[in-house]
């Protein structure tokens, strides 16, 4: 996959230079005038490059799904012209919306056919999450980080209600963006965001009051 993006990359190159030469009112007259169609397929050649790069190394990522994304951020950035302010370049706009839609995207397929409550069950043996390990801890902070996720754990299993636990384990653990987790919840983000801020304030109450640990000590465990 790596080195078949990296060749398309090369290829692109020399096209990509030439079509990304339009000013920012060029672009958003030629995509709303008669030059659509020209200006779409300047815009999709810069989109797939972008997302080549930006998706290289992904597992499970081939061509077809860098183009399947491509098109689904074309139309996304055509449906948000009239949100474009001018102050930068028009094809970076149109890049960080594809990357953000494309990472959103595969986000999504990767717990596609996982439900909330296999994740509540995979969570009993869950490690220290990515955004939390500290590569540079010695042997005694490893131990320590083990023992303070072996309490999480029980907080999680304990402190919490179903859909507490459902959502903080998504939402946190597994990394499964929000809007998955409240369409799996049958919710909304508002009611969601208040079902994990209640998750929080009893995971903090539970580490204070008995197991003596702030907050903040124990994210200074964990290497934050």
């Amino acid at each position: 996959m790596q080195g078949s993006l990296m060749g398309k990359r090369a290829s692109h190159r020399q096209a990509h230079d030439e079509v990304g030469q339009r000013t920012n009112e060029e672009w958003l007259d030629a995509l709303r005038g008669p030059g659509r169609d020209a200006a779409l397929a300047d815009l999709r050649t810069i989109l797939l490059r972008s997302l080549g790069y930006a998706l290289a190394g992904w597992p499970s990522v081939d061509e077809a799904t860098v183009e399947d994304l491509t098109q689904d951020a074309l139309l996304r950035v055509l449906g948000g012209l009239d949100s474009f302010r001018g102050e930068g370049r028009f094809t970076a706009w149109a890049q960080k919306i594809a990357v953000r839609v494309a990472f959103s995207e595969l986000r999504r397929r990767r717990w596609r056919d996982v439900s909330l409550e296999e994740m509540v069950e995979l969570a009993q043996t869950f490690s220290i999450p990515g955004r939390l390990a500290d590569p540079s801890a010695g042997p005694d902070k490893q131990a320590t980080q083990r023992i303070w996720l072996g309490s999480l754990r029980q907080i999680i299993a304990e402190e919490l209600t179903d859909k507490q636990r459902q959502a903080v384990v998504a939402a946190y653990i597994q990394a499964m963006p929000l809007d998955e987790v409240a369409r799996r919840m049958g919710t909304n983000r508002n009611a969601l965001y208040k079902l994990l801020h209640d998750a929080r304030q009893r995971i903090k109450k539970r580490l204070m009051v008995k197991e003596g640990v702030s907050p903040q000590e124990f994210l200074r465990v964990f290497g934050e």
